[in-house]
């Protein structure tokens, strides 16, 4: 078992799961103006470690994703961020890609940016305590897209990416995210995304990346939001596992699905589904933003003090997340 496989399964076992709260400030400053929160350094630390300092992190937290403010901050209990992570078990990770920006020769779809200088800055956030990183490559489903040329420059950019976090190190989580924006029906978000995640892992095996120390972030299969030909449950877990057993090699350890858009209930509904259906070595887990956060955020914002209050609520929805990554959510808990 190598090291990076081991970071990785620490990361993933026992049902735990990725808190990514690796919101650039342009995204967190949207997402605190949006409950009458002012959007300063001090504000975003303080949301970020309420939960970083809550009990659920022990118990249903494997890894958090921060970016590049939040690892450089100290708590307010004067440790570092990553010190305040790693004492409830779990492991920091950082955002590395810059940003999703026009992709020339297509100027509807987005490549992902920031490999110039990416060995020396993976070289600063090992030294801050990260073990792990995250880079997210973008792709629009249409008619039309995602084009072949977006799916070979980003497959390329996540390998590139893989290979210098792997010889500093750290463990990459490789995010080709297929968006659920658009009226597309569910089979073709199946085969787009098909085709998206077996070219990254031409790719990766190109770079000679290895697969047993990364972790696979995809998007689940569904309905394009504005369709009328929505799923159920049950068809987007059959689906989303029919997609990854037909194109992730098995020397991948795990699978920790974003939440691309779903509500808290859905998307850990779906994760339940995927799990009891799920009969493969992969571990299914999540990797969520705002399904771990949403509602612990607009508790927050009605008393930023109100610590207690706050974490309770994130415990909770870690506590639901971390169950359907075992395959023992129901409904019925949630209103516990």
């Amino acid at each position: 078992m190598s090291e990076l496989n081991k970071i990785a399964l620490k990361i993933l076992s026992n049902g735990k799961g990725i808190l990514a709260a690796d919101e650039s400030n342009g995204t967190m400053t949207k997402r605190l103006e949006s409950v009458n929160v002012p959007s300063s350094p001090e504000n975003r630390l303080l949301f970020r470690e309420t939960l970083f300092s809550s009990s659920g992190m022990k118990d249903f937290i494997g890894g958090v994703i921060l970016y590049d403010e939040t690892i450089n901050q100290t708590s307010n209990l004067k440790q570092t961020i990553p010190e305040l992570i790693s004492e409830s078990g779990a492991v920091p990770g950082i955002k590395v890609d810059t940003g999703a920006k026009i992709l020339a020769g297509s100027h509807e779809e987005k490549i992902t940016e920031g490999l110039d200088g990416l060995r020396e800055r993976l070289k600063d956030y090992y030294k801050l305590g990260a073990r792990f990183t995250k880079w997210r490559g973008v792709f629009n489903i249409s008619d039309k897209y995602p084009s072949k040329l977006s799916i070979h420059s980003n497959a390329h950019a996540l390998a590139r990416y893989s290979a210098l976090v792997q010889e500093c190190g750290m463990v990459p989580i490789v995010e080709p995210e297929v968006l659920m924006d658009g009226d597309h029906a569910a089979e073709t978000c199946f085969n787009k995304t098909s085709e998206v995640i077996q070219k990254c892992f031409e790719e990766l095996l190109l770079h000679k990346i290895d697969l047993s120390g990364i972790i696979l972030k995809p998007n689940m299969i569904l309905a394009g939001t504005t369709s009328d030909k929505k799923i159920s449950s049950e068809e987007v877990a059959k689906l989303t596992l029919k997609c990854l057993k037909e194109n992730v090699p098995t020397d991948v350890p795990g699978i920790a699905f974003l939440s691309g858009g779903q509500t808290e209930v859905e998307a850990t509904e779906n994760l339940n589904l995927i799990n009891k259906y799920n009969d493969t070595n992969f571990i299914m887990t999540y990797s969520y933003g705002r399904a771990l956060q949403q509602s612990a955020l607009k508790f927050w914002s009605k008393d930023i003090n109100n610590t207690s209050g706050t974490q309770k609520v994130f415990n909770h929805r870690a506590n639901m997340c971390t169950l359907a990554a075992q395959g023992k959510w129901s409904k019925e808990l949630e209103a516990k």
